[in-house]
């Protein structure tokens, strides 16, 4: 009140101080409330106002004259029209952080609504967006997804390194595979970037990065809010609400998201998911604080890949399953922080995390090969508490006139796990192959310096020490360790824990280069070189023993131990131009060399020896925008991927398979030594196209195309192609308010999601029979019938979705739903 009465007072002052009421033609302007206030045409009157005084002699009455001014109400109108201030456009609801400097041809930068622009049918999808990169599942929609980039078969993720503000999402030493990342937690509208990098060549980019790695960004705020709600086919329903408030000092971001999902399976998967997330933050990601945390829980039922003998003989539809009690069950709880700061020359940053999760996976992939009788479903669980801390260091100074960036880094990890194999008979185990627990700690120290030697010259080059300790100490009991038959047909008791339990420790160092070269307009040019690594199983770092077989003899068969660290080599030549307005193509040529394919078989608990492997080819890759309401996205990627020397060891299991008496039931097929990478894709492409405006009519659709690909080592069995394509068409309101429709797998494409070839016995087989009665032998029994083994692509659906700004203060207002079939373009 103080603060309007001083701004009355002195707009009556300034009137008086003119001289005269009528020989001033307008107040003063004057600021109320940030607000600017013009007063026009004052007209100045003079009233007799009566007042009584108390006094010691009585009561006193005067009269004075007091002049008040008015304004004219015939000059209202007019004065409004000339001061009402033109409208200003509303400022957008999210903002998008910059590019950072991009440091080879293939590195791509990508903002939030860039990934959301392109319809996706699940959330590990939206990772799509990078040239060449496969996303697709084949175990239910709560497992983490299958990957596939640069003639790498990464399986759940065994060489692409995922991060999420931070914090890696890759699992080392998982009970289900090296590597596991499950991005099924991801709320893709959440997302603020996503910076992809392939190959080793950054000093940052540590374990499990050899074909790549994707940094995931999280929003800080969301103006507007979001409500979104949807529904479609088999049973698709999705809810989402997002809201950014301003609270002690900072921004606090919530996100909540329920969705289910049946799918077109006879069985269905019954998915059941909610998720969470919350987010305070102050400053900006340069120079700020924010403290995150996440909750995410997960349960479904999945239907495998089938066997094609099985779909084409009729015994199952596409659509079926040889176990309807698979599935599994996940949760996730993250805590993280986030510290930066910037000063002048130096800037630093500090992230830290601590994540509790627990998986639990039901599979039959071989169905009744191992157990004629009740099949072979098995059991993988996971516990395990993750914490760890990142931390970078940056100056920016000058040597001789050069200009001169120099980084440094420290990544820590510590991985507390508890992990195991088990065999099961519909959700029940029955004994135990593996119990570990689990200790595995990890440092690397890294630096970078980047010179730019001219404007048009710049160099980087960097190092990263890396150390690894695991200790494995083996749980399982004596009474539940699998009971296997003898020679003599005797049972025998496979305790191995005791013999496969020790610690391992292993170092590495990485050097990398870079050199980028831009003489020409809007072009550079690049040549990177790196080396780097992946993890591997801690368990089998210290297995001397299978968990599985005995030996010819009746004892223990041996196994040989894999190093817990693989070296990586890779380097890449190419070039990005911007020359033509509103197109930018980029163009890389790479190899990469990765000393062995060792793997820890989380399947059947065991190693598997895998020997060393070469892959080279090229990316194309294109984003055209010609006009603000159109783009155009065109990739493609070709690879080589081979094998490097001689799998002796499965050269003599082929010959073994041709003996007389067992080489008319062909398990020789598909075993043949070879070198071919198994379901390494030779070509992969992509075209998006993207039309509309802000507000109005939108749209979009997205072409995905996987060539064939060798399921096995000598290319006996191949996988089809696949090619699906999504479409979106939808309505944006003014207000923030829009309406989306999302087509999946368009054209009824019937080729495979995913695709392996292996042996399987199913109770239908000659083979199985034979085996019952014991004709064939071990080794034809052991293999089983050879196949290919696939899930099918999802059958054409559609999802609607009704999506607007969540507000509290203006309250739930829908928009006009006639304004898109008036005719009239949006105010």
């Amino acid at each position: 009140m103080r603060h309007l009465s001083a701004v009355s007072a002195a707009a009556v002052l300034s009137a008086f101080a003119a001289g005269s009421g009528t020989a001033q033609t307008s107040l003063p302007a004057i600021n109320v409330g940030g607000q600017r206030i013009v007063h026009s045409h004052p007209v100045v009157r003079t009233h007799a106002h009566a007042h009584t005084h108390v006094t010691p002699a009585g009561p006193v009455t005067h009269t004075h004259p007091v002049a008040h001014t008015h304004f004219a109400p015939a000059l209202r109108p007019a004065v409004a029209a000339q001061t009402a201030p033109a409208p200003q456009p509303a400022p957008p609801a999210v903002t998008y952080p910059p590019a950072p400097p991009i440091t080879s041809s293939s590195e791509k930068y990508f903002t939030g609504k860039e990934v959301n622009a392109i319809p996706f049918a699940r959330p590990g999808e939206a990772l799509e967006i990078v040239p060449g990169l496969v996303v697709t599942q084949h175990s239910g929609e709560g497992k983490a997804n299958q990957y596939f980039l640069r003639g790498f078969n990464l399986d759940h993720g065994s060489d692409l390194g995922l991060y999420l503000d931070g914090t890696p999402l890759n699992m080392r030493t998982n009970g289900h595979a090296q590597g596991y990342a499950d991005a099924n937690f991801l709320i893709p509208e959440l997302l603020s970037s996503a910076l992809a990098r392939k190959g080793p060549y950054s000093a940052e980019d540590g374990d499990f990065s050899t074909a790549g790695s994707v940094y995931l960004q999280y929003l800080d705020r969301f103006d507007k809010g979001l409500f979104s709600a949807t529904g479609g086919q088999f049973g698709y329903g999705r809810l989402l609400g997002i809201k950014s408030w301003n609270h002690a000092g900072g921004t606090l971001l919530g996100a909540a998201e329920a969705s289910i999902y049946n799918g077109p399976w006879d069985r269905p998967d019954s998915i059941r998911k909610i998720n969470g997330v919350l987010r305070w933050t102050r400053g900006t990601q340069e120079d700020g604080l924010s403290i995150t945390g996440m909750a995410y829980a997960n349960r479904w039922y999945s239907t495998d890949q089938l066997p094609m003998r099985a779909v084409s003989s009729g015994l199952v539809r596409r659509w079926g399953t040889m176990d309807p009690t698979d599935g599994g069950d996940t949760s996730r709880f993250s805590l993280s922080g986030r510290w930066s700061q910037k000063s002048g020359n130096q800037y630093s940053r500090v992230e830290a995390y601590a994540v509790r999760s627990t998986l639990n996976l039901y599979n039959n992939f071989t169905y009744f090969l191992s157990h004629p009788d009740i099949g072979d479903q098995f059991r993988q669980f996971d516990r395990r508490t993750m914490v760890g801390v990142n931390a970078l260091h940056g100056i920016a100074h000058n040597v001789a006139d050069f200009p001169i960036e120099t980084r440094a880094g420290f990544q820590g990890r510590y991985d507390d796990i508890r992990l195991g194999l088990q065999e099961s008979y519909r959700r029940t185990p029955y004994d135990t192959i593996r119990n570990d627990y689990v200790n595995e700690g990890s440092i690397g120290i890294w630096t970078d310096t980047k010179v730019s030697w001219t404007p048009w010259l710049r160099t980087i080059g960097g190092v990263r020490f890396d150390y690894f300790h695991a200790r494995v100490q083996g749980l399982q009991q004596f009474y539940d360790s699998p009971l296997l038959m003898n020679s003599a047909g005797q049972p025998a008791v496979l305790w191995t824990a005791p013999f496969n339990s020790g610690t391992k420790a292993n170092a590495m160092v990485s050097p990398k280069a870079s050199i980028i070269l831009g003489p020409f307009h809007k072009t550079e040019f690049y040549a990177n070189y790196g080396e780097g690594f992946h993890s591997t199983d801690a368990r089998g770092t210290v297995q001397n023993f299978s968990t599985t077989e005995l030996a010819d003899d009746d004892g223990f068969r041996q196994v040989a131990r894999i190093p817990i660290l693989v070296k990586s080599r890779g380097a890449e030549i190419g070039a990005r131009t911007k020359i033509v307005e509103g197109l930018d193509s980029s163009l890389s040529f790479f190899w990469v060399n990765v000393e062995s394919e060792n793997q820890f078989e989380g399947d059947s608990g065991t190693t598997a020896f895998g020997r060393p492997s070469r892959r080279y080819g090229l990316e194309f890759a294109n984003h055209y925008r010609p006009t603000s309401w159109l783009s155009f996205d065109g990739d493609v990627a070709l690879v080589h991927a081979r094998f490097r020397g001689v799998d002796q060891q499965q050269a003599l299991a082929w010959v073994g398979l041709l003996q007389p008496g067992i080489i008319e039931y062909g398990a020789y097929l598909g075993n043949m030594h070879g070198n071919y990478l198994t379901n390494s894709a030779a070509v992969v492409a992509m075209a998006g196209l993207e039309v509309g405006e802000q507000t109005g009519w939108f749209g979009a659709m997205k072409y995905r195309y996987i060539g064939p690909r060798p399921l096995t080592e000598d290319g006996y069995i191949k996988s089809p192609a696949t090619g699906t394509v999504n479409a979106r068409v939808g309505y944006r309101w003014q207000d923030g308010w829009k309406v989306q429709l999302d087509a999946f797998n368009i054209f009824a494409s019937r080729s495979d999601q995913i695709t392996y070839g292996y042996g399987s016995m199913l109770p239908t087989d000659q083979l199985h029979a034979a085996c019952l009665a014991g004709a064939p032998g071990g080794d034809v029994c052991g293999v089983g019938v050879m196949d290919r083994h696939f899930k099918p692509v999802e059958p054409p659906s559609f999802r609607l979705t009704l999506a607007g700004p969540l507000s509290y203060d203006t309250g739930f207002k829908l928009p006009d739903v006639t304004e898109p079939f008036n005719g009239k373009p949006p105010s």
